[in-house]
């Protein structure tokens, strides 16, 4: 009923950028957080930023100052800008959100499948 898609991963150089995008589609009542986490390998999965449909936002102590979250509303998209990016950051990144169905009341935490985000040093 709903789908994330993401898009925008890939291989970059360190100290370089790159956007993640991630769409969400079906039959959406409304959306709460909207975020991303990643998976390093041989990692656990960790919060790297999300942000709530008011716009509040947070991020994990290891991106702040170099990612930046946001998102339309209008296009239930959410998006990270990654700046200066390290060898550190090289994981497989996840779009997340909290999401609630037309014709029901509860919330539902939803995934995107994953990009991988390569960055060489």
């Amino acid at each position: 009923q709903v789908q994330l898609v993401e898009s925008g991963g890939g291989l970059v150089q360190a100290g370089g950028s790159l956007r993640l995008s991630c769409a969400a589609s079906g039959s959406i009542y409304n959306i709460n957080t909207m975020g991303w986490y990643r998976q390093a390998p041989g990692k656990q999965r960790e919060l790297v930023a999300f942000i709530r449909s008011g716009g509040n936002v947070n991020y994990a102590d290891s991106v702040k100052g170099r990612f930046t979250i946001s998102r339309d509303n209008d296009k239930n998209t959410v998006y990270l800008h990654m700046n200066s990016l390290n060898a550190d950051d090289t994981a497989v990144y996840y779009c997340h959100s909290q999401i609630r169905v037309r014709y029901t009341s509860n919330w539902n935490d939803y995934w995107g499948q994953g990009t991988q985000v390569t960055v060489s040093s």
